[in-house]
């Protein structure tokens, strides 16, 4: 068997074999197939796609590749929730303690930002002290213990998924959807979990621009995470805004303290709670070994409004706490927010208008930020955690030139003015107020 053989076959649209995609995952791991065949290779999945039997195949080989996380000695359901990423998205980092704090268990691993997206965990490290390279064994026991989790991804972990995603960043191969959703979906399956629920983003800031690819990318993973065993129901959210009020890491995190104490806008309140609201759901699924059928709108307030309870009963919060305690972090953050590192400079954003926004371009407000110096345009780029934008007007809310749009928060102003330039290019301004768009579109079971 030849890796050029294999390049050759996909290449021309023909379907591989699982033993072929075998020889060709494991060969690369062992170095022996180059770079740049292997490049040749994802650029012919991207043009040509995968049936779903190459996609499963490929999902099982990758999980396979590393270890796979065993929680057989805790009863309690095990629910993750993943996003496919986008910009001001911090609902990671508040759903994991409060679906903890209702007794689901949630083990999680999780990844950095890239480009304009950010990620959970340079979000985390932004809290004083504060690890995400655990152990194995320390993730398990504060998934225990504690009920959650939240690390970064480990050599042990689908080590073939870390090696192809660095290679896919470098060949413009990311937005492949049986990539995306292999690359994902062996991470998620490795954290031993009964349940799965998907953010699928899409819109100007998410890699999925269109509703169409959008539902696609969630239905390929749902189908994947239910063929291997775990329960699988994917959310279809809007990302043509940013979500909440903020965008960077220490921002952000600020935010996610405000949103478990009670205080949430309302577009990433109504994500987390329905987000939350299937976690829950799919976890009693698994206790039943039930299906997960599509909830019903009065049964989805139900669970909406048990989520609200521990919120406003501290549960949540208590859990955050003991979170950032049990991953050596200060946990004096949670009550004293401003031990997060601050910018040195804050610059308000104007623009001559007035009027309604009738658009906030997310790409856009996230290439700003990560301009300031708040995200990566390299994977090895260095971050600073206390840079970033704070929202002060969003899509539908009525401006004045005296009244500043957004604040930019940074060190190095380097770019600053070419970050000021893309954010307002980035805003459209009218007389009528825009028809308000529902940020949860669908759901994909």
């Amino acid at each position: 068997m030849r890796a050029y053989d294999i390049i050759k076959k996909k290449r021309d649209g023909a379907e591989l074999s699982r033993e072929e995609l075998s020889f060709l995952i494991s060969a690369y791991l062992s170095n022996k197939i180059p770079d740049y065949q292997m490049s040749s290779f994802l650029m012919a999945v991207y043009f040509r796609g995968m049936t779903d039997a190459e996609t499963i195949a490929l999902t099982e080989l990758m999980l396979a590749s590393g270890s796979r996380l065993d929680f057989s000695d805790i009863s309690t359901p095990k629910v993750d929730k993943h996003s496919t990423g986008g910009v001001g998205d911090k609902t990671s980092i508040i759903l994991a303690p409060l679906i903890a704090a209702m007794n689901v268990k949630v083990p999680m691993i999780a990844g950095r930002g890239l480009g304009h997206t950010g990620g959970t965990i340079d979000k985390l490290e932004s809290i004083p002290g504060l690890r995400t390279d655990l152990s194995i064994k320390e993730f398990k026991d504060n998934v225990k213990g504690l009920g959650f989790s939240i690390i970064s991804q480990t050599d042990e972990i689908a080590p073939a998924d870390k090696k192809l995603y660095s290679l896919r960043d470098v060949t413009a191969t990311v937005e492949s959807i049986p990539l995306i959703a292999a690359s994902i979906m062996s991470k998620k399956l490795a954290e031993g979990l009964g349940g799965l629920v998907l953010d699928v983003k899409v819109g100007k800031g998410a890699f999925m621009k269109n509703i169409r690819d959008a539902g696609k990318l969630a239905s390929t993973m749902v189908h994947i995470g239910n063929a291997m065993g775990v329960k699988t129901i994917a959310v279809l959210t809007g990302m043509n805004q940013p979500l909440g009020k903020t965008i960077g890491n220490g921002l952000e995190i600020k935010e996610c303290i405000s949103a478990l104490r009670g205080k949430m806008p309302d577009d990433l309140k109504e994500v987390v709670l329905t987000l939350g609201a299937w976690m829950v759901y799919i976890a009693g699924c698994v206790t039943e070994e039930a299906e997960a059928p599509r909830l019903s709108e009065r049964m989805l307030m139900a669970y909406k409004l048990k989520l609200i309870d521990f919120i406003e009963n501290g549960g949540a919060f208590k859990k955050f706490v003991e979170f950032v305690d049990a991953q050596y972090g200060d946990p004096g953050v949670a009550f004293k927010p401003d031990m997060i590192p601050s910018a040195a400079r804050v610059k308000e954003i104007r623009i001559p208008a007035k009027g309604y926004i009738q658009e906030m371009d997310a790409e856009k407000a996230g290439i700003a930020s990560m301009l300031l110096g708040a995200g990566r345009q390299q994977a090895g780029d260095r971050i600073d955690h206390s840079a970033g934008i704070v929202l002060n007007k969003k899509t539908g809310d009525y401006i004045t030139p005296d009244e500043p749009v957004a604040m930019f928060h940074y060190n190095d102003e380097t770019h600053i003015n070419e970050a000021e330039e893309i954010f307002i290019s980035g805003l459209q301004v009218g007389d009528i107020p825009p028809d308000k768009k529902p940020v949860i579109i669908d759901v994909v079971i």
